[in-house]
């Protein structure tokens, strides 16, 4: 059996000895620049709530009147009259049932706040109201190139 020339063992192993070579090189450095960041106002040009609806339903006594009124004031004074000579407990000769009662709530979660910086409108949502001029955080940073 011949045996295999020197140069064929040798192309494989030359190849793997770059490849080791090309993954143990440092990786390329990347330098962030420093941010430039400052502070200004803008002129708020309006605030508009944003509100959550929140409803609840809750089991109440409903009673009918005990009889029809003639007026409302006239029965307001003779249901008065009759309950102070006559204490009767509450429900007593009445009509009454239990009845669901949905009742709506409204409150405000955040505030749309269009403003205006240097000629050029924005919109952002905040959790107060900021009055009439906004405080910013105004951002440079250069963009790197490619």
């Amino acid at each position: 059996m011949r045996p295999f020339p020197l140069s064929l063992f040798a192309l494989p192993t030359g190849l793997l000895t770059c490849a080791l070579t090309a993954a143990q090189e440092a990786p390329r450095e990347t330098v962030m620049p420093v941010e430039n960041v400052r502070y200004d106002y803008a002129q708020v040009l309006s605030v508009r709530p944003v509100y959550q609806t929140l409803r609840t339903t809750s089991m109440e006594k409903v009673c009918d009147p005990r009889e029809p009124a003639k007026s409302a004031t006239l029965a307001r004074v003779m249901n008065a009259v009759r309950d102070r000579l006559n204490p009767a407990k509450e429900g007593e000769g009445e009509n009454c049932r239990m009845e669901p009662v949905v009742k709506e709530y409204r409150r405000t979660i955040a505030y749309d706040v269009d403003y205006m910086y240097r000629g050029s409108k924005f919109r952002t949502r905040m959790d107060s109201d900021p009055g009439n001029r906004l405080r910013i955080r105004i951002s440079i940073t250069p963009h790197p190139v490619e």
